[in-house]
């Protein structure tokens, strides 16, 4: 089978590699689709940790096609997506039901060969199944889905909340929408393109806004502005310096800041701690998505959550390569990777 594989930092291939056998526990799928996340241009820099050689791909969906001999809960032709985040459920951590920290923790794409290939193994307790009749594409969404669910938890978003989202891509439009679902009457979105700011408003925000036309903080959080005194909670989605630097100002005094981007491994912002003390404004880290995935699946196969503005283009493995190791295009949401396209 093909695959495309992380040979060495800044060294992608597309292979031909032996098809793998499933475990006792374990599915063979047949991969229909699977996003390219900013987390697999992280990895091909060498910014997020890894164990290459490794087949990339964590966001992915596809049809079983063989299961270990101990399966009980799936057969062959179901669909299913996978959650690739593998905890121990030994350690401390997973001890205390925070398998998200799991000190042992093994992610499919990342420690283990993932879903830009033709084939890809998931452990039975990993998958979760999806309609006959979803758009295959649709279950990729899956897995980003899980991680903004799990940091609209952490948010505490309630009914009548207002909430100011930093980032327009698929995280941010993503957040957008569960901001809704979870009560908030007031999302703001802040992104620089014109583009996602639109997309934003037919996908649920209340206003949006550009940083880049005046002073954000000010726009926005002035006696005239969109949130006067700010925002209850800000998701910072973007994980850029800037915006990480922006979010506490935005929130109102006892706000909540969470933030949801990856910048790369080792990089540095500027935070004023008086700042934090002062307006005790609370500032959550949200790392993937403990026990969200089941739930991710559910919103995705109902409906609940509008994934179809959010594909910019469908591409074979053959052009994987050159769009995982170059930045998206302009005004692209998420690129999806067909095994089928060739």
């Amino acid at each position: 089978m093909k695959a495309v594989r992380l040979e060495a930092t800044g060294e992608l291939r597309l292979r031909e590699i032996a098809k793998p056998v499933p475990d006792a526990r374990e599915l063979l799928v047949r991969v229909e689709a699977c996003g390219i996340c900013g987390t697999d241009r992280h990895l091909f820099h060498g910014e997020f940790p890894s164990k290459p050689p490794v087949t990339l791909g964590h966001e992915f969906t596809g049809i079983v096609e063989e299961v270990g001999a101990s399966v009980r809960g799936f057969a062959r032709g179901m669909r299913i997506t996978g959650d690739p985040n593998i905890s121990c459920g030994r350690c401390a951590e997973c001890q205390r039901g925070r398998v998200n920290l799991c000190v042992n923790l093994q992610a499919i794409g990342i420690h283990r060969d993932g879903g830009f290939a033709d084939y890809v193994i998931v452990p039975e307790k990993q998958a979760f199944a999806l309609p006959d009749d979803l758009d295959p594409v649709h279950g990729a969404f899956c897995e980003p889905l899980a991680c903004c669910l799990h940091g609209v938890d952490l948010a505490e978003i309630r009914t009548g909340s207002s909430v100011i989202v930093l980032g327009g891509g698929v995280i941010g439009l993503l957040v957008v929408q569960l901001a809704r679902l979870a009560g908030a009457t007031s999302v703001v979105l802040i992104t620089r393109s014109a583009e996602k700011r639109r997309l934003g408003k037919t996908l649920g925000a209340t206003a949006t806004a550009d940083p880049g036309d005046s002073d954000i903080v000010e726009r926005v959080i002035s006696q005239d502005g969109l949130l006067p005194g700010g925002a209850d909670v800000v998701i910072e989605c973007a994980g850029v310096a800037e915006t990480i630097e922006q979010a506490p100002a935005l929130a109102r005094r006892g706000g909540t800041v969470v933030i949801l981007g990856v910048m790369p491994q080792g990089a540095k912002v500027t935070i004023e701690p008086f700042d934090l003390l002062f307006r005790e404004i609370r500032l959550i880290g949200s790392f993937v998505n403990p026990f969200t995935h089941r739930r991710a699946a559910e919103l995705i196969a109902s409906g609940a959550i509008n994934v179809e503005p959010l594909i910019s283009r469908r591409i074979g493995l053959s052009e994987a390569i050159e769009a995982i190791a170059n930045p998206a295009r302009p005004g692209e949401i998420r690129a999806l990777v067909v095994p089928h396209l060739g």
